[in-house]
């Protein structure tokens, strides 16, 4: 049996200060968009001791740093809820996103009944109508347009479907577009990298200029269309599940580059829909082709429609009807300029100064954690380096790297 642990009142009160002054800078850190490291979050800990986290010693208040993250992970969790509709501070009159706000006045509830009508008797059956016909015409347009050779007059008529097409889709969610630095747009040759918020990012991007798309292959209605779109641009669709197909679109991607007459390809790192809070980490894979990056923020205004895909809980056509019914796709999108790989920066490294420069444009959280967690659970990697990163804090081991655990783990993937 153990003996029982006894707490006197100045070490509760020396806890409870621990506490909240590490909750209060944890909540600074994150308003400004980042996260302290390990050994940093650990040496505010230890500053209630004379004991300095540089002398490699255990400290008893080191627990505190485990005990807090794990409390944190259980009551407000930063990465699944990535993975969620955005919460609102203030109600937009939208019955789904009435969670929050249980009284209703009178008046609100007549203001709320008359968007309703608006909404589902005027503006929807207006709206289905141009999505219809847009995505008809792109069905039937690019599926002719394959028929042509490969010459110039077929490129152009290939543009020209997809842009004309992608404009009246883009009228029929009642989106409206800021593009901000134009200047930078994506010229042909190169590697369009935007963050995922939702399938319309393709409709938001190609309102402005025609890309070559690279994604994961669907089924259902979305499986028409990218069949359809194949056959007059090189789009590329893979199933992420087959290395044979991963390497395969690694091949095409390179030879797309190589040639500076293609379109610039649009790529999205994350490999998965994010609720346009935070960027998470971007896959290496599209920074080991080459050539030069064109990196684009995209940020939505949930006030007036939730523009994020939840996949889990929305098949295609159910997310574009909740789309349609919403008050407008509101969204600014920001040409951020060229970047290119530098002399003995590895991909990864790339990929993490490309994710961060379009985080901090769009105001978004710049976060390391792979968004395949939606789907997958964490690696047994992620436990044992923040393991070996304690463990050589406490070795007292200099000259290791300060970043999180998981940036070197993602590394080597």
């Amino acid at each position: 049996m153990f003996a029982p642990v006894v707490y006197n009142s100045m070490s509760v009160n020396i806890i409870i200060k621990l506490v909240l002054l590490y909750n209060h800078g944890t909540r600074e850190d994150s308003s400004r968009g980042r996260g302290g490291s390990m050994e940093q979050e650990m040496g505010e800990l230890r500053r209630y001791r004379t004991q300095s986290i540089s002398r490699g010693e255990f400290a008893l208040s080191d627990s505190f740093y485990f005990y807090i993250k794990g409390l944190e992970s259980i009551v407000d969790d930063q990465v699944t809820q990535r993975f969620s509709s955005e919460e609102l501070v203030s109600w937009n009159l939208l019955t789904r996103t009435n969670h929050n706000f249980h009284y209703i006045s009178l008046r609100l509830t007549i203001i709320w009944g008359l968007g309703v009508i608006i909404r589902y008797c005027v503006l929807f059956p207006l709206r289905i109508t141009l999505a219809i016909i847009g995505l008809t015409w792109l069905v039937i347009g690019t599926t002719l347009v394959g028929f042509l050779p490969n010459k110039r007059l077929k490129n152009w008529l290939s543009e020209l479907v997809h842009l004309m097409c992608y404009r009246i889709c883009a009228r029929g969610l009642s989106a409206t577009i800021q593009y901000h630095n134009k200047e930078n747009k994506p010229q042909k040759g190169g590697i369009c990298v935007a963050n995922h918020t939702s399938p319309i990012d393709i409709v938001i991007l190609a309102n402005d200029g025609c890309y070559a798309m690279v994604g994961q292959s669907h089924g259902g209605l979305m499986g028409v269309i990218q069949r359809s779109m194949v056959r007059s641009c090189p789009h590329v669709w893979f199933e992420r599940s087959e290395m044979r197909d991963r390497n395969a679109v690694t091949s095409r991607l390179r030879a797309h580059v190589a040639a500076k007459t293609n379109l610039p390809i649009l790529i999205f790192p994350e490999g998965t829909c994010i609720n346009n809070t935070s960027v998470m980490m971007f896959k290496k894979g599209s920074f080991e082709i080459g050539g030069t990056i064109y990196p684009v923020a995209i940020k939505y205004d949930p006030r007036f429609g939730d523009a994020f895909w939840n996949s889990a809980k929305y098949n295609m056509v159910n997310y574009l009807l909740r789309m349609m019914t919403s008050w407008a796709i509101v969204v600014n999108v920001w040409y951020l300029p060229p970047m290119t790989r530098r002399e003995g920066e590895d991909a990864a490294q790339f990929a993490n100064r490309v994710k961060s420069a379009i985080a901090h444009q769009g105001g978004l959280l710049d976060m390391a954690w792979d968004g395949s967690l939606k789907r997958a659970k964490v690696k047994e990697e992620f436990k044992e380096q923040q393991q070996k990163m304690y463990s050589s804090m406490v070795m007292g081991k200099k000259g290791r790297n300060s970043q999180e655990p998981h940036t070197e783990t993602t590394r080597r993937q």
